[in-house]
């Protein structure tokens, strides 16, 4: 009897210091503090990964995708989001309906804070509102930017592209580098995660205020607007570019989740990764990423599918019928042209990202022309990629639906959207970079060939093939004979 109740009381000791440490981890509102107990244990499953599989396959590599952009190639870790091709994006195996319901927001109901998102992929854990609370303090206390930087983006051209300027922005503030001054200095490959992460931070930070600044230089004659220290990062970014609707503030925080992060094999995320496996710093890999941003076959996408919708109504106006817009869409299609905005690479449905901007859009603007326009490609696009043939996935992506809602509340310069890609982006990239220094994965180096080279190989596949096959035969006629 005395030795069971002395059990029942070591249980119950055990069971509140699990509950401690529970409340430890949600009453824990630093981020860094909260990595530092992490990665020990991922550094170890990683490990135990490499120890166990690393030598099994991951699938096959075929001419086609050598040749086809390496679509379908698997050979990259990214812990911080998966992008199934019916499903779509998950972030840290949540979907972005899970984080809109469970990732703390700035009202009831209301959209998802980026900085909750941002503890999310970086930790793999739902924060609670203390933890992200601190986490905009902490970005607000880390947005300090040198005069330097400024000076740098006054010394361009007003006429130049908004992400030119960003991108400088970025390099310019490559001066303040914690890592860069680390490595110099010489320091522990095990530490490499505590640099980035303070790079990594102080990056996010400032973003907003260049973006602003080149949004305010291009655009309003350079009369900046100073940051409000009481709204997130989402309101305050927006706030600073000068709009104080709060429906285009909960647009803003939708926003920057939703574009946050797209899985390790697009060519953003891509670039900041393979750069940074040089062990350059955080500002030089998200300047390399924010160049390939700047494609318009990538970021710059959104920006072509506002003035193809812009196009459309110019020439046949809002209030058309089906009949006309299909002649619109065909005629695009023959002049030898694509429908901006629908297809994707990896997904074969239709985006989610997409799916949750048209949500916002019926509860917010459900009459505005440009948005039933969108309706309306929505229902007539599809199936006319079907018909083509051509096509492997005729739906809408996320830059179907972007700039209709950002022009809706005033901010109508299409040049500049791919400046709020950027923002966004680079907090999943962050994420992970953080993640690969802290495993310390090795320097990207994948093998390359020539035409001849393919050539030669399939042939002497062709060969070993044939040859292997004749043999078969004739062991298989040998044994019919033995039967015999």
């Amino acid at each position: 009897m005395v030795r069971m109740m002395r059990m029942l009381v070591d249980q119950g000791r055990r069971t509140s210091q699990n509950l401690q440490w529970v409340r430890h981890l949600t009453n824990n509102t630093d981020l860094k503090s909260r990595l530092e107990q992490l990665i020990p244990e991922e550094q170890a499953r990683l490990k135990d990964l490499k120890t166990k599989y690393g030598k099994n396959s991951l699938g096959e590599a075929t001419v086609d995708m050598a040749i086809g952009g390496m679509r379908g190639i698997k050979g990259m870790l990214w812990e911080t989001s998966l992008l199934d091709a019916d499903e779509g994006i998950r972030f840290r195996n949540m979907t972005i309906p899970e984080c809109q319901a469970k990732l703390p927001a700035s009202k009831p109901k209301g959209e998802p804070l980026p900085e909750g998102l941002f503890w999310l992929l970086v930790t793999g854990e739902v924060p609670t509102k203390e933890q992200v609370s601190a986490l905009t303090q902490e970005f607000q206390d880390r947005s300090q930017i040198p005069r330097h930087v400024f000076d740098v983006l006054d010394a361009l051209p007003k006429t130049a592209h908004p992400m030119t300027q960003f991108t400088a922005g970025i390099l310019a503030l490559q001066t303040e580098s914690e890592f860069a001054r680390a490595y110099a200095k010489g320091i522990d490959k095990r530490k490499y995660w505590e640099p980035t992460y303070e790079d990594s931070m102080n990056l996010i930070a400032r973003l907003p205020e260049i973006a602003a600044y080149v949004y305010r230089r291009t655009y309003k004659d350079g009369e900046t607007i100073a940051a409000n220290p009481n709204l997130d990062y989402a309101a305050n970014f927006a706030h600073m570019l000068g709009y104080e609707d709060p429906k285009f503030h909960e647009l803003m925080r939708l926003y920057l989740s939703i574009h946050s992060d797209h899985e390790g094999g697009n060519v953003s995320a891509h670039t900041v990764h393979l750069v940074g496996s040089a062990l350059s710093d955080p500002y030089l890999s998200v300047a390399a990423g924010m160049n390939g941003l700047a494609g318009p076959l990538h970021g710059l996408a959104n920006q072509e599918v506002l003035r193809w919708i812009e196009d459309i109504v110019r020439e046949i106006g809002t209030d058309v019928p089906t009949e006309q817009l299909k002649e619109f869409i065909w005629k695009t299609l023959k002049s030898g042209k694509v429908v901006p905005g629908y297809g994707h690479a990896v997904l074969r449905k239709t985006d989610p990202r997409y799916t949750c901007q048209r949500e916002f859009a019926l509860k917010h603007l459900p009459n505005d022309p440009m948005f039933q326009m969108v309706s309306k490609l929505y229902e007539v696009v599809p199936p006319i990629l079907l018909e083509l043939g051509k096509v492997k996935n005729p739906w809408p992506n996320v830059d179907a639906h972007s700039g209709v809602l950002l022009q809706y509340y005033g901010l109508k310069e299409a040049n500049y959207y791919t400046v709020l890609f950027g923002v966004s982006r680079t907090m999943g990239v962050l994420s992970q970079l953080i993640w690969d220094r802290a495993f310390g994965l090795p320097i990207e180096r994948p093998k390359s060939m020539t035409i001849e080279w393919i050539e030669n190989f399939c042939k002497k596949q062709a060969a070993k093939f044939s040859h292997s096959g004749a043999s078969f035969e004739r062991e298989l006629l040998e044994c019919s004979w033995k039967l015999q």
